[in-house]
């Protein structure tokens, strides 16, 4: 049926295709519409995909009702749905209750807030991860604007300029402490006063900076050591061209004999103790490493 999405049609979309009320109820009668909820029918067989769920779910309410919360981000697939529950959010006044159903009644709901996702009416992948921050706690928001980086709905920097739009909306607040700590990058002046005490409080040279090593600019370089830092902007956000980039440095780097690390600048800013111990544990290997190869090397017995 033409006017079917999902495999869900409303009486409205019916009438306006021109059937008739009988027209309408002989096909219920013979199983090619199974009533799935007020003035909703699904088209052929009874059983719904989650879509045609979620379809059934938004027509009935009205125009400009959109997939929202738990089910929003379900659909997107960065969260789960809360069990037996689908979530609406609607502008106008809310709907009869159904069994099932939560209607949040959003006057305010910008309309850069919702579009549609795979044909489903929903809230942004913005506005949803707002929405989820109200409830969420910490590990979960992370998973959440990490899924949706990953799949592309929306990276962390574009997501941190959209809530400057939504200034004191419930979730915003959360969410901006979460990416002011990944987004932010520091300054080549900034990073070299940062980073260089770390290798200091660990007992390292001091090492070159902004040195070009293999044909790449590498932040930070100890040729004694055989060993370069790099920093990272972003820690999950890797587009397939940076991506494939990265790979070919430190494919590069290893090839040439060179060991190397990669930090983000969230972990200097935030993750001081984490990035030494872990230049001491390196710094302690290279020497040992390094030593060795001077006893071993043409001249050694």
């Amino acid at each position: 049926m033409a006017a079917a999405q999902h495999g869900v049609v409303t009486h409205r979309q019916l009438a306006t295709l021109g059937f008739s009320r009988h027209a309408i109820a002989h096909r219920v009668a013979s199983g090619r519409l199974h009533p799935v909820a007020r003035g909703v029918y699904a088209v052929g067989r009874p059983h719904l995909t989650p879509h045609g769920r979620w379809m059934a779910a938004v027509l009935p309410c009205g125009p400009g009702t959109v997939l929202s919360h738990s089910s929003a981000a379900a659909l997107m697939g960065i969260g789960l749905e809360l069990p037996g529950t689908i979530e609406v959010s609607v502008r106008s006044a809310a709907p009869r209750p159904r069994p099932g159903l939560v209607v949040h009644r959003r006057p305010s709901l910008r309309s850069e807030g919702v579009g549609t996702f795979e044909r489903v009416p929903t809230t942004s992948p913005a506005q949803t991860l707002i929405d989820l921050a109200v409830r969420s706690d910490r590990p979960q928001i992370e998973r959440a604007v990490n899924d949706a980086d990953r799949l592309d709905l929306i990276d962390p920097e574009a997501l941190r300029t959209a809530l400057d739009a939504h200034p004191g909306e419930p979730g915003v607040g959360r969410l901006k402490g979460l990416l002011d700590r990944r987004t932010f990058r520091f300054t080549r002046t900034e990073l070299e006063r940062w980073f260089l005490p770390l290798a200091c409080d660990v007992g390292m040279p001091v090492p070159l900076t902004a040195q070009w090593v293999n044909g790449f600019e590498v932040d930070f370089f100890w040729p004694e050591l055989r060993f370069l830092v790099e920093t990272d902007g972003l820690r999950y956000h890797r587009t397939p061209a940076q991506q494939a980039r990265d790979r070919l440095r430190d494919q590069t780097h290893t090839a040439a004999g060179l060991d190397h690390l990669r930090f983000t600048h969230e972990q200097i800013r935030y993750e001081r103790d984490h990035v030494r111990r872990i230049l001491a544990s390196t710094f302690r290997r290279l020497q040992r490493k390094r030593g060795w190869e001077i006893r071993q090397g043409p001249e050694a017995p």
